[in-house]
């Protein structure tokens, strides 16, 4: 089965940088294309990066382009976010997930098989 853990989130000023990774475990990694996405309270999911399985190409949401940057490093399964210059409305629960269909797509709009999320609160 498909897991994915996120971690790496806490409380942040305004302007702060925080790294998130993301675990994953129980499929071929490197075969897939890693999204991360983000929800808010009482707002729907909005995907915000996308790394091919290669990392070689990675998309962004027009709001984070600039101060995100995902990366993966397949020898260790894992997935990254890091994000600078945070914003207060960048609070919300990330996740990261894989392709809601063609395993080596890259889109920000249909995912699936996310796990728990981080919580990522940005306020002074």
């Amino acid at each position: 089965d498909v897991q994915l853990q996120a971690s790496g989130g806490g409380l942040v000023q305004p302007g702060g940088s925080l790294r998130l990774s993301c675990a994953a475990s129980g499929f071929s990694f490197d075969g897939y294309s890693i999204i991360w996405f983000r929800q808010a309270p009482g707002k729907e999911r909005e995907g915000v990066a996308c790394a091919s399985s290669n990392g070689g190409n990675t998309y962004y949401t027009d709001s984070v382009k600039g101060r995100f940057t995902i990366s993966r490093d397949n020898a260790k399964d894992t997935a990254y976010l890091q994000m600078n210059s945070l914003k207060p409305e960048d609070t919300a629960v990330y996740y990261c997930a894989i392709p809601k269909f063609s395993r080596l797509s890259c889109t920000l709009r249909a995912f699936r098989s996310w796990g728990q999320g981080t919580l990522v609160t940005v306020s002074s």
